[in-house]
């Protein structure tokens, strides 16, 4: 089944914003095994849209559109959806009373709603109306004369990605016969490349299951689809896979579960363990500890956190040595490995992980260029210190320095405790 995004808004084609939704959608239609072969964007032109969708509909099965189905004057995907498909509107007593109940809930009468917002129950003949609990706009799904299927999702995030999961993936996997099944095998730090050519013997024989690589920062996933009679049989086929490439990376698979981060992941295992653990970071400057304190039960295992940017701060708060810091330099690997020792020491925590580095621009010199990193990892009293030389902009090399702290940290405790 061939499945073409397109997303609606001025405000995309300006760089207003930035397209999650198109990357969101693409991810997990490849996960039903669906064919993205276009993704197009335009703006709230009712010309331009309906040109966009013809050409959308005549060379795929089923278009997504994404915004336009707001209640002002410029959000006409809904009505142009209709003219394409030959559909007449009508006001949708639901959608109606969606729209009042969610404006109670903001302690507002129906009264108060303006006349554009009644604009939004208005929808096309013969659709099925997916009705929104986030938000005021209801999605669509229009069956066209030739079979083709228009979907229509509203555009903010919050909205579109609970719809798409309760209706739109259901209703796409109803269109396909038997059913597909899929796990997701994701890998650490390794390169999209590198775990390429570790599995090109598999990729190059496979048939059903398949498995499709696709990198994200700091990891890459490998999704292994199989198309079965029923879910059962699907699972038969997709697991020998997984446990495949399970064997072939090692530790460095952190998940095979959908929903499961690198971050979770990691305080999972920390949990399993009973273990607690506190950060020191200079260049990443609060970067790791804030993306381990997303993680639902951090608190189990996350005792305390320094910034200790300034060389200063190293000494008083890590008990960094001046003597190192003269003679080696804050970006260093004695620096580091005094930074995590100096942390376990002060605050206790069986794990301590602590970053310094150059993510510039400026600072550099002749032994010491931009994305030069040093991450320590100590755990019961044993310390191991990693160089890496990072390429990017400051954002980038901060954000990739977080990645590898993270990853270090899992396979620190794996090895302490056995694992591998």
């Amino acid at each position: 089944m061939i499945v073409e995004l397109i997303s609606v808004g001025t405000e995309i084609l300006l760089g207003n914003i930035v397209n999650t939704n198109a990357a969101y959608l693409a991810e997990r239609l490849a996960g039903l095994g669906m064919s993205v072969y276009f993704q197009e964007t335009v703006g709230d032109n009712p010309k331009r849209l309906e040109e966009t969708l013809r050409r959308a509909k005549d060379r795929s099965d089923v278009v997504i559109l994404t915004g336009g189905l707001g209640p002002t004057q410029d959000d006409l995907t809904k009505e142009t959806a209709a003219k394409v498909c030959g559909k007449r509107m009508h006001e949708d007593q639901k959608a109606k009373e969606y729209l009042i109940a969610y404006f109670e809930k903001l302690g507002r009468g129906w009264e108060e709603i303006s006349e554009n917002n009644w604009k939004q129950t208005m929808v096309p003949d013969d659709s099925i109306i997916l009705y929104n609990d986030n938000g005021t706009a209801p999605g669509i799904i229009i069956q066209a004369d030739d079979n083709k299927k228009i979907i229509l999702l509203p555009g903010p995030p919050n909205e579109l990605i609970p719809m798409y999961e309760k209706d739109v993936e259901p209703y796409l996997c109803s269109l396909e016969q038997g059913v597909l099944y899929s796990k997701v095998v994701k890998v650490d730090t390794l390169g999209e490349s590198s775990v390429e050519m570790q599995i090109l013997d598999l990729i190059d024989q496979q048939s059903n299951p398949t498995i499709a690589p696709y990198a994200k920062p700091g990891e890459v996933h490998l999704r292994v689809t199989a198309k079965a009679k029923d879910e059962k049989e699907g699972k038969a086929l997709v697991m020998p896979m997984v446990e495949e490439l399970k064997k072939r990376f090692g530790s460095y698979v952190f998940t095979i579960e959908e929903d499961v981060t690198m971050e979770e992941a990691l305080v999972s295992l920390m949990q399993r363990y009973h273990l607690t653990f506190a950060t020191a970071e200079s260049c990443t400057g609060g970067l790791l500890a804030g993306r381990l304190v997303n993680v639902a039960g951090v608190s189990d295992c996350f005792k305390e956190g320094f910034i200790t940017y300034a060389n200063e701060a190293k000494i008083k708060h890590l008990g960094v040595s001046e003597q190192t810091l003269q003679k080696y330099g804050a970006v260093s690997e004695q620096c580091a490995r005094e930074m995590s020792e100096g942390l376990a020491k002060n605050t206790g925590a069986e794990v301590t992980i602590a970053t310094t580095g150059l993510a510039g621009p400026g600072g550099e010199t002749a032994e010491k260029k931009t994305g030069l990193v040093y991450i320590s990892c100590t755990i019961n009293g044993k310390t191991t210190v990693q160089k890496f030389q990072l390429k990017g902009n400051r954002s980038r090399v901060r954000n990739s320095t977080v990645v590898r702290a993270i990853t270090m940290m899992r396979q620190c405790i794996l090895r302490e405790y056995a694992e591998i």
